[in-house]
């Protein structure tokens, strides 16, 4: 599998293609003035202790509280308060916890109201950002994650992914963090970790341990609602947890980002740092790779597979509908059932890269095409789960219902990615109406005027609809020979294809439209 990035950089901020086979599957935007990202750090101030949820509003800075439940406060957070009002008071001087006493760990069916109280500071952590008329989630379990390892404090549990399965190599592992992780700090190692050296694995637990005494030095200052310290760019996070050896390339159309982008896959991945490129063409990044036109095609509210079959996707408030269609796709009533489960395959595919490339999350239901053979609706159960192993967010897919609907829960922790790919029809304005036709050259002819005579412009095209230009253009003495003699200048009419009806535009001697 080829896979590529391609970032396209604004003064906005960046938008960020990850290309699998040629083929878009992820789309992510990074504003430079968005707070509020998944593991941001802030100094929180308790505005409300709501008992019957047991969970408390928290205000961080936004518009609207933030939700933090109990279960979010993580076993430590007597440690973690105790910590926090000792540093702003000045009475504990270590950037690091080896003189440090943690408290005991809080029940698992505590109350809120026991540990927390109204205008109580706590430093949380996002979980999850703000989505629709929601504020961000919030956690007070902190970590802060590496390349290779995420640096858990209030904690001396070392922990190894699951998907690393040599026992000899989870031993390995386990030593070289013993050797080197700092006193009542936990380490949770990490995937990316097999077969990584000791010089690898320390320099990055030093950099998160860097991190943590930068979030020490700025909590003594920092007011309340104020951010403590920032996940780093969401570029650089979607490097430091994907970035392998199947990457080809990584493009970018910017020199100051493809500097920082270079260096940082240089510290991550030192053989790797050759696959960033500039772009360096005049046509835009995302056109010249063929990223716009599957944007176009992937977010409208149909989206057609290559056999012919399509899919409907639909959005509420609660929930996401994803419809399967066999289109004009037919078959024989013998092959009826082979026909449904090669479409059902085919669409389980799409909706599986739909899933990631939008960011939807919650609850989704698809409708697939009715299978009566147990064994096929089995077959197509296994191939889903297969096609959304790839997917990096948590997810549960339950077997068909008896009415043929497999429900997905995925985890959503940003606002899912909406992009509108419809555009405003140029000749109705968006109305629904256009100006009577027989009307259509005295509209013209008034641009003229204005141009011409009140402008004083040369040399000017005028663009028209062919059917149009062929009116103009008709004749012994045609329209255009006319308006010479009139304004006693030629001027030049050329057709577009693409232009509706009754649209038409002026452009200078320069090439440059006429705005009017």
């Amino acid at each position: 599998m080829i896979k590529e990035l391609i970032i396209d950089s604004s003064p906005s901020g960046a938008t960020i293609a990850l290309v699998q086979d040629k083929q878009l599957v992820e789309l992510h935007k990074e504003q430079i003035s968005n707070n509020y990202t998944v593991g941001d750090i802030y100094l929180g101030r308790i505005k409300k202790i709501m008992p019957g949820l047991n969970a408390a509003f928290v205000d961080v800075g936004y518009e609207k509280d933030a939700f933090l439940h109990y279960l979010d406060l993580g076993p430590q957070v007597q440690s973690l308060l105790k910590l926090t009002k000792q540093v702003r008071s000045g009475g504990y001087q270590s950037k690091l916890l080896d003189n440090f006493k943690l408290e005991e760990d809080i029940s698992k069916g505590g109350k809120i109201s026991e540990i927390l109280s109204k205008n109580q500071l706590i430093p949380v952590q996002i979980a999850k950002e703000p989505i629709s008329t929601k504020g961000p989630r919030l956690s007070s379990d902190m970590s802060i994650a590496g390349r290779y390892v995420v640096l858990v404090p209030f904690s001396d549990v070392i922990s190894i992914s699951k998907k690393i399965k040599s026992n000899t190599e989870r031993t390995r592992l386990r030593k070289i963090i013993e050797s080197i992780k700092p006193k009542n700090f936990g380490v949770i190692i990490r995937t990316v970790s097999e077969g990584k050296g000791v010089a690898e694995m320390q320099k990055d637990l030093l950099d998160l341990i860097s991190r943590w005494e930068a979030f020490i030095t700025r909590l003594p200052s920092v007011e309340p609602g104020k951010k403590v310290l920032g996940e780093i760019g969401r570029t650089s996070t979607i490097l430091r947890d994907i970035l392998n050896p199947d990457f080809q390339h990584i493009y970018l159309n910017d020199n100051s980002l493809y500097e920082e982008i270079r260096s940082y896959v240089h510290e991550i991945s030192p053989d790797l740092e050759n696959i960033v490129r500039l772009h360096k063409h005049k046509e835009p990044i995302f056109e010249h790779h063929g990223i716009e036109k599957q944007i176009k095609g992937a977010f409208g509210k149909t989206v057609n597979l290559a056999g012919g079959a399509y899919l409907v996707i639909e959005h509420t408030e609660a929930l996401h509908v994803i419809d399967v269609n066999s289109g004009n796709r037919t078959a024989n009533k013998e092959n009826q059932e082979e026909n449904a489960f090669m479409v059902n395959k085919e669409a389980a595919k799409e909706i599986a890269r739909q899933l990631r490339l939008r960011d939807m999350g919650g609850i989704v239901v698809v409708d697939f095409i009715d299978m009566h053979k147990p064994t096929n609706r089995k077959d197509l159960f296994d191939f889903l789960k297969a096609e959304m192993a790839h997917d990096r967010a948590k997810h549960t897919i339950l077997p068909p219902s008896k009415f043929g609907l497999v429900q997905i829960t995925r985890q959503r922790v940003r606002p899912e990615m909406n992009i509108v790919t419809t555009e405003v029809c140029p000749a109705c304005g968006g109305t629904g109406t256009i100006r009577p036709t027989i009307l259509l050259l005295d509209d013209i002819e008034n641009n003229f005027n204005y141009i011409l005579t009140e402008q004083n412009e040369k040399g000017i095209t005028l663009c028209v609809h062919p059917y149009i230009e062929a009116y103009i253009k008709k004749g012994l003495v045609t329209r255009q020979m006319k308006w010479y003699f009139k304004y006693n200048q030629w001027i030049k009419v050329k057709s577009n294809p693409a232009y509706q009806i009754t649209e038409f535009h002026f452009f200078s001697s320069k090439d440059e439209e006429i705005k009017l």
